[in-house]
């Protein structure tokens, strides 16, 4: 009886976070899926049902696999610089003994990610600006001048530039949560292992990357899921352009959807990106899971 009526209480305190999740998380998710069926005009209000017709839209739209090869793109680098390096860079770190040094090299990689993605995106934007930029500049001045070019005005380098902000911005929040990952390994795992003469890369190898393998799970889930939910960067830097050359999912939702008025297409595209970033979270965690280490 008493362990009914705790449940009860326990419900009771949930009832209003769950209620807010179907009204603004579930609900519009169920709702997107009906309208990726219909052809809506938001400005007139009219609202036809199509069918697939979206969906057969996005297969024939050149655009729309441009801009999921981005997000693919972005997925990849995302993986290698803020889970992979970060990992790296995080066990560097921690290896060093002075505690000061440790601590203020920590401040360092992490002060990115203290600066919002807008701001971000605005500095790295002068940044590459061909004429009084700081990298044309550098290059100028390290007699380099003939790899001196518009970065975001041409099409073979525009996207990898976006790309170059984004992992400077965002690596320092992945290196820190890879730094509390390692904190939690039982220091005397590394202490037999240095007895025993293991370096530090195999120590890297045997004992580090083996039991954080649930926070690089987290980190592989959050990355890709933000690699293809990834909008502002590229909205503050290039909008797009040049010749749609940086659209990605998202920024060609909103271009469908307010300013060519298609909303039934922004929302197929939205179902895309829903579908992708659920099927990968569900299939890493499943990964991550079966290869769980205990200490």
């Amino acid at each position: 009886m008493h362990s009914r009526r705790a449940s009860l209480t326990g419900l009771l305190w949930l009832a209003p976070a769950i209620v807010i999740l179907i009204a603004f998380v579930y609900l519009p998710l169920v709702q997107n899926f009906g309208f990726a069926t219909s052809e809506w005009d938001i400005y007139s209000g009219t609202q036809e049902f199509v069918g697939a017709k979206n969906f057969e839209k996005l297969l024939h739209d050149p655009i729309f696999w441009r801009s999921l090869g981005n997000n693919l793109l972005y997925a990849v680098m995302s993986i290698v610089f803020q889970v992979g390096g970060a990992l790296v860079i995080a066990s560097m770190v921690e290896s060093v003994r002075n505690a000061r040094v440790r601590n203020s090299l920590r401040v360092i990689y992490f002060i990115p990610s203290a600066i919002s993605i807008t701001v971000s995106g605005l500095l790295f934007y002068f940044i590459y600006e061909p004429n009084i930029g700081m990298l044309n500049s550098a290059l100028g001045f390290f007699g380099l001048d003939a790899l001196a070019q518009p970065w975001l005005g041409q099409e073979s380098t525009a996207m990898l530039g976006i790309i170059a902000m984004s992992q400077w911005q965002g690596f320092g929040y992945s290196a820190l949560l890879f730094t509390v990952a390692i904190q939690r390994i039982p220091t005397e795992l590394y202490e037999a292992a240095q007895l025993d003469g293991v370096g530090p890369f195999r120590r890297f190898f045997t004992i580090t990357l083996p039991l954080v393998r649930e926070m690089s799970g987290l980190m592989m889930i959050v990355t890709i899921s933000g690699a293809f939910q990834v909008f502002n960067e590229v909205m503050v830097m290039t909008s797009g352009g040049p010749n749609n050359s940086t659209q990605v999912l998202g920024t060609w939702l909103y271009r469908n959807g307010f300013v060519r008025n298609d909303f039934g297409y922004a929302a197929a595209i939205a179902v895309v990106i829903f579908v992708l970033s659920l099927g990968i979270g569900l299939a890493q965690l499943w990964y991550t899971r079966k290869r769980r280490v205990e200490v």
